[in-house]
């Protein structure tokens, strides 16, 4: 491909005018070379008047597509995240779903993800607010200071903000807080939320005082609005809470009153601290120790922090971790060659190729270097299907679109898909061999919160 580009500029610098413009020459020979035969008038008539990924799905993939797995973990229901970027939040609790309704012997069970919403929102709005006193004497052209106030806040977020929140604030059932207009449907409220802490942020900046003391109690009275916006959209997060549920065959009920942080001690039995982030990231150097600085949402929190291993590594610990009842949280590049409808990712299931006549043959690492591919979308991981020999084909993978998205809430995915927009996979680490380990004794390499992959 290197060599390719060589020559394209080396024909660019004799065709085009010296100052780079197109002259009338170079316009008529780019002109020139649409040629119109019979087949590109109809391929014109064809993609002007039809949706390009209808007329470039490639019927070979889609013909039969085997929905068997060798083995899958049962979940519950699907859950739906709805117009929102919480899918790193619904993939989290979902990851645990499965053991909390085999532990209270349940039909089904989800748990409130308006809840820890509420609490996320509100804990990066306070760690926004401290990172603004931290660069309050930096110019406001600062490449950090201006860093802060393109994004304030978001809904989007990666596993390591899910343990630090969930064992400060616990859990609780959805019945007791559910979706609001604004939790199924952030824009409005992230809109208020981001004007608003715009708005704290060049104050705290002009206060004539370095204090660390006189800052947090301005900060204290600018987190009361904060809880007030979020309060007034998504509601009031319960302190307690009176559980009655009935286990599979019982006569009677359960009947629990507790604390989110007591539900959270009986429910998880499992420090998920001890779940360690593997990324394929072809573009940085494999079997190294990796941290995100300021990614994060709890002020006291840990940043995000990974291993980067190659994708062959990674599905081995993975295949592991499904044949022992396990799923994972699992970030992937979930545009790239989906198909919505069947339930389906899979390299080259839409021949753009065909269809226009060239290649589009970027490998990853040139796509993460030219923001062509990045992770979009979290999901978990439970299902996996293998050849006779134990060679895997393809993954199942848990959505949280809804059960009437993909197939039946799900989306099957090939291994050669894996191996192209997988990003991010959250296991045990008992699943991972000593050496893998033993990269996080290591000091983290630290990248700057704007890199190109975050």
């Amino acid at each position: 491909m290197k060599l390719k580009l060589l020559l394209i500029l080396a024909l660019a610098i004799s065709a085009f005018a010296n100052d780079g413009s197109i002259d009338k020459k170079t316009l008529k020979e780019i002109r020139n070379s649409f040629k119109q035969d019979t087949y590109t008038k109809a391929t014109q008539n064809a993609i002007s008047n039809n949706k390009i990924q209808d007329l470039a799905l490639n019927r070979s993939k889609v013909q039969h597509i085997d929905k068997n797995f060798s083995y899958r973990i049962d979940v519950p229901s699907i859950t739906d995240q709805e117009s929102t970027g919480r899918c790193w939040l619904f993939t989290s609790l979902n990851v645990l779903r499965p053991k909390i309704v085999e532990k209270y012997n349940l039909d089904d069970f989800e748990f409130s993800e308006n809840y820890l919403f509420f609490w996320d929102q509100f804990e990066k709005s306070n760690h926004f607010l401290e990172n603004v006193i931290a660069t309050k004497d930096k110019n406001i052209n600062d490449e950090y200071v201006r860093f802060l106030l393109r994004g304030p806040i978001g809904d989007g977020g990666v596993w390591n903000m899910f343990p630090g929140i969930a064992e400060k604030y616990g859990f609780v059932p959805k019945e007791f807080m559910t979706e609001t207009q604004h939790s199924a449907n952030t824009r409005e409220v992230r809109t208020i939320l981001k004007t608003k802490l715009r708005t704290q942020a060049m104050e705290l900046r002009e206060l004539k005082t370095n204090s660390p003391k006189k800052l947090r109690t301005v900060k204290t009275e600018m987190l009361k609005d904060v809880y007030r916006i979020l309060a007034l959209c998504m509601g009031t997060p319960p302190e307690t809470f009176t559980w009655r549920y009935k286990e599979k065959d019982a006569e009677e009920f359960t009947v629990k009153t507790m604390t989110p942080q007591e539900f959270y001690k009986d429910a998880v039995d499992y420090d998920l601290g001890k779940y360690i982030m593997l990324m394929d990231d072809p573009s940085r150097e494999y079997y190294k120790f990796y941290e995100i600085e300021w990614y994060r949402n709890l002020a006291e929190g840990i940043n995000w922090k990974y291993i980067n291993l190659p994708s062959d590594d990674i599905k081995k610990f993975a295949k592991k971790s499904i044949l022992s009842d396990e799923p994972m949280y699992f970030s992937c590049d979930v545009g790239k060659h989906l198909d919505r409808d069947r339930g389906l990712v899979d390299v080259g299931l839409y021949d753009y190729e065909s269809l226009f006549g060239f290649k589009f043959d970027m490998d990853k690492e040139e796509r993460i270097l030219a923001y062509q591919s990045g992770s979009s979308h979290g999901m978990a991981l439970m299902g996996i299907d293998t050849t006779a020999n134990g060679e895997i084909t393809k993954w199942l993978l848990e959505n949280s679109w809804g059960a009437k998205s993909g197939y039946k809430g799900f989306l099957i995915m090939t291994d050669e898909w894996f191996d192209e927009y997988m990003f991010r996979l959250v296991i045990k680490e008992e699943f991972l061999p000593a050496k893998v380990k033993k990269i996080l004794e290591d000091k983290p390499i630290m990248l700057p919160p704007w890199d190109r992959m975050f």
